[in-house]
């Protein structure tokens, strides 16, 4: 899952909005634990963190009122089909059911997968091969008429029509129709509009899956959003994400893109047949705002409850927020991990002990700092798996001791490094970094300055944020420019090392456009391992297999962490039953929230 990238095969959620400065002493300001509202009145909150993987003030909840986000940036598609940002896949649950979904539950337990509109998880047969569900009874559309498995199926086809909704996730594509033999829904010659083999109707309730090769993530693929029944009648092909036509306990009122969204509630749903949501709010509202610091003055004034975007408050907002307003304030590692990649198709980059001279020379203390701080950047990055995905094990694997002994850099090893790569007084290149992520600049520049100090002389190329698919997502483009080192982000798709490692390390992965390969990994034993990862159905040895994987790139010093990112967010104090969620990379879980009594 990556910030913002415009590419990929991740969730992305919107990047932070403005520069993130050093938080100097507001970390350290214990602040007011009381939130004012525009009357005066003052509001217990919950306190600082109440929210971060544990459920704060759910005795409180109460059915009704309006649940009001506020947005610096509108989802790049409310379709299910085409949606790619976090948020949207944390949203679209209030209109979108799928099979299975994320458990509502903080913390860990919500990267979990749960039944929706299945009765139970998938009977599984056929060495991982067949997966069949069924459909729980009184599941219905917005119009009253029952969600039928050709339904469920039919959304699923829309992924293979990238043509005319692209954007999406394309996991289910890829792992169901390997050789791309279905041409999609809209090419589609069979009378129903169904003939994708790989997913069999036999009747209403009753759906079942049948992979060509086996896959121990098919289930968390199922869970994302693009799994959402579509019905063919109600397919507006490219207009669909202005009025998705709803499955859940909420619709569609009204949508001005880049404006408002509201949803009000949909009379058709039924809490009996769902598992999942309590639909508490009467109606939810989405407000979109152009300037991030006017969006967290209206939070913090209480004008809405909390932001839809789950980045982090911009500096302005979050350093008034943590004196005086900590209690309404979590801070949850957001899953995603930021780094700089090396590409070996530049010179000398080609040689990993070039490579690991960067990594030594870097000092890393001050690339937190860059970042915005323990606080609001994050712990120091050691490795590139997220705390998040199982065989993660955080900082205590940190091979070059980043957060140890080597977290200001340590000039010696990198000139040991420079020796061994044959560039005994250093050598020059490029650092490529977005021009719209004033916080990336911030890294680079901190780099730039540690690694002058050891011999190694970076340009910063500061290139169109709004184009990085075609500029360091082209390994041609990279190589003529020169860029020796790319700043970025990433984060997973679900909590695996498939649905965050395989984009980036895997050699097929490698495309000549919209690459996210950005080191041209071409290694047979981590391809080898993803290829048993996939395979492997036990729980604990999918876990050891993400191990070896992480272990084998950080040895390859492809890669230089700067932190396990950490956000700032504001949570309301007119909130209840609010908890951050693994299954939304430590955002707080939407679809259970709810307003104090």
């Amino acid at each position: 899952m990556v910030t913002t990238h415009t590419t990929g095969r991740r969730k992305r959620a919107l990047a932070a909005a403005a520069v993130v400065a050093a938080l100097l002493s507001t970390a350290a300001c214990g602040g007011g634990s009381d939130s004012t509202d525009k009357a005066g009145n003052t509001a217990k909150a919950a306190g600082f963190d109440a929210a971060n993987n544990k459920v704060a003030q759910a005795e409180l909840v109460a059915k009704g009122g309006e649940l009001k986000f506020a947005g610096a940036q509108d989802a790049d598609s409310w379709d299910t089909t085409r949606g790619y940002y976090g948020f949207m896949w944390n949203f679209a649950r209030y209109y979108s059911r799928t099979l299975v979904t994320n458990t509502p539950a903080p913390g860990a337990e919500g990267a979990g997968i749960t039944p929706d509109l299945a009765t139970a998880a998938a009977e599984i047969s056929d060495d991982g091969k067949t997966y069949k569900y069924t459909l729980r009874d009184g599941v219905t559309w917005e119009d009253g008429k029952p969600i039928t498995s050709k339904d469920v199926k039919y959304g699923i086809e829309r992924i293979w029509a990238q043509d005319v909704l692209s954007g999406g996730p394309v996991y289910l594509k890829d792992v169901l129709d390997p050789k791309g033999e279905y041409k999609g829904p809209y090419k589609d010659k069979h009378p129903e509009k169904l003939g994708l083999k790989a997913i069999e109707t036999p009747d209403d309730k009753t759906i079942i899956f049948k992979l060509p090769e086996a896959n121990s993530d098919f289930e968390e693929m199922l869970a994302m959003v693009s799994a959402s029944p579509v019905r063919a009648d109600k397919d507006t092909k490219a207009q669909y994400q202005l009025k998705p036509f709803s499955s859940g306990p909420y619709k569609f009122e009204s949508y001005e893109p880049g404006k408002k969204l509201v949803l009000v509630r949909n009379d058709k749903w039924s809490q009996e047949s769902d598992p999942v949501r309590k639909a508490y709010p009467d109606k939810i509202s989405v407000t979109f705002f152009s300037d991030a610091n006017d969006m967290d003055q209206r939070l913090i004034n209480g004008d809405y409850h909390l932001d839809i975007n789950q980045t982090g408050m911009s500096p302005q907002g979050r350093q008034t927020a943590l004196q005086e307003h900590k209690g309404n304030l979590d801070n949850p590692v957001s899953g995603y991990i930021r780094y700089a990649v090396f590409p070996q198709s530049v010179k000398p980059f080609d040689n990993e002990h070039c490579r690991k001279a960067v990594i030594y020379g870097a000092d890393h203390e001050s690339l937190q700092t860059a970042r915005g701080g323990p606080i609001a950047g994050g712990d120091i990055g050691t490795n590139m798996l997220p705390p998040s995905v199982p065989g993660s094990e955080g900082q205590k694997y940190d091979p070059y001791e980043l957060a140890g002994a080597n977290k200001k850099g340590n000039a010696e090893k990198a000139k040991e490094e420079l020796e061994a790569c044959g560039k005994p007084d250093g050598f020059k290149t490029r650092i490529a970094v977005r021009n719209n992520k004033p916080v990336e600049v911030a890294t680079a520049e901190s780099l730039q300055a540690s690694l002058k100090k050891v011999g190694i002389e970076a340009e910063i190329d500061q290139y169109d944020g709004s184009q990085t698919s075609s500029i360091i997502g082209s390994p041609e483009n990279v190589k003529k420019k020169g860029y020796g080192i790319i700043i970025m982000g990433w984060g997973p798709d679900f909590p695996s090392v498939q649905g965050y490692g395989l984009p980036l390390w895997h050699s097929d992965y490698i495309l000549e456009s919209g690459n996210n390969n950005y080191a041209l990994i071409e290694d047979k034993e981590i391809d080898g391992l993803f290829e048993d990862y996939v395979k492997e159905l036990d729980d604990a040895k999918k876990a050891e297999i993400s191990t070896q994987i992480n272990h084998k790139v950080m040895e390859g010093g492809y890669y230089l962490p700067f932190v396990f990112e950490k956000f700032i967010n504001w949570r309301s104090p007119e909130l209840a039953n609010v908890y951050t969620s693994d299954g939304y990379s430590g955002q707080y879980d939407f679809v259970n929230l709810g307003l104090k009594k």
